[in-house]
């Protein structure tokens, strides 16, 4: 569950401000389920939720949305996860918690034990909440059954569980700092040449497809044939959060189906910028059609 708050006026370290407090439905790699389930993609997700009110809300919005949750632990006497933001009034995040206690509950006996899903999948998309043992078992059976993945890294804190994997990536979508911790450089804000060399770092210690995300400035992205950077599709920011997830499912939705790299950078440039633009985490008509529309191709 997100909980995010926006002040209507400056903080105040100290004592609260009037503003507007919202909650919903999130989490990264649920987000990019839902994202992909609106595109019209088969999508089932291998997460868990505690058995209290958050979890079931979880999963009635998935089941909503078109996600399947058959396969979807649920922990009795868990705490489903949640995710507190704090915005300041320009609606880019002051500071964060997240209480992901329940992610422990991803064993790798649970990954293994759903191994046919991943026979079966034509991809496989993660955040790196899961511990390095459980994404060591994804990761070893996707390659068992020749399966790419693509990988959101979801936090500063969280991307170096993808440092040993990164050879096995067939696309990942860092942000600055994110590609910070994964490349062991720094990447100024807004520095398009800085952050193309983080992208081809990436592909050259063996991912492939790279994309590197920077906010206002677009993203830049690298594989071993091209690189290049993409402008943001400019627009009125509501709420950020959800748009880096955005950006990831619609890249993974356009590989699936066989779309040009730099034609589904656009598309995640467009995904992240419908996004922001909404009050809710996923744009709930989200349509491949919107997403050429607001790219005007």
């Amino acid at each position: 569950m997100d909980v995010k708050g926006r002040p209507e006026q400056p903080l105040r370290p100290g004592t609260s401000s009037p503003g507007v407090v919202r909650t919903s439905v999130g989490g990264v790699a649920r987000n990019a389920a839902e994202n992909l389930a609106r595109l019209g993609v088969r999508t089932l997700l291998l997460s868990a939720v505690g058995d209290d009110r958050s979890g079931r809300r979880v999963l009635a919005q998935a089941t909503e949305a078109g996600i399947g949750v058959s396969y979807t632990l649920v922990v009795p006497g868990a705490t489903t996860g949640t995710y507190l933001a704090l915005f300041d009034q320009a609606g880019a995040v002051a500071y964060a918690l997240d209480d992901m206690r329940i992610a422990p509950a991803i064993q790798p006996r649970y990954i293994y034990d759903n191994r046919r899903l991943f026979r079966d999948a034509a991809m496989v998309v993660i955040d790196a909440n899961p511990s390095p043992r459980t994404l060591e078992t994804i990761f070893r059976l996707a390659k068992r059954y020749e399966v790419p993945v693509c990988a959101d890294p979801t936090s500063t804190a969280l991307a170096p569980r993808l440092c040993p994997h990164v050879r096995d990536l067939h696309f990942v979508a860092p942000n600055l700092q994110e590609a910070e911790e994964m490349c062991g450089f720094g990447i100024p804000a807004g520095d398009e040449e800085r952050a193309l060399a983080a992208a081809r770092h990436l592909v050259s210690l063996g991912a492939e497809i790279v994309a590197i995300t920077m906010a206002e400035h677009g993203l830049c992205y690298a594989t071993t044939e091209e690189s290049g950077t993409v402008p943001a599709v400019m627009t009125e920011v509501v709420d950020l959060t959800g748009g880096g997830d955005a950006l990831t499912a619609a890249v993974v939705f356009a590989l699936l189906n066989d779309i040009p790299v730099s034609e589904a950078m656009r598309l995640g440039c467009s995904a992240a910028s419908l996004t922001i633009a909404c009050e809710q985490t996923i744009v709930p008509d989200l349509t491949l059609e919107m997403l050429y529309d607001y790219l005007g191709m």
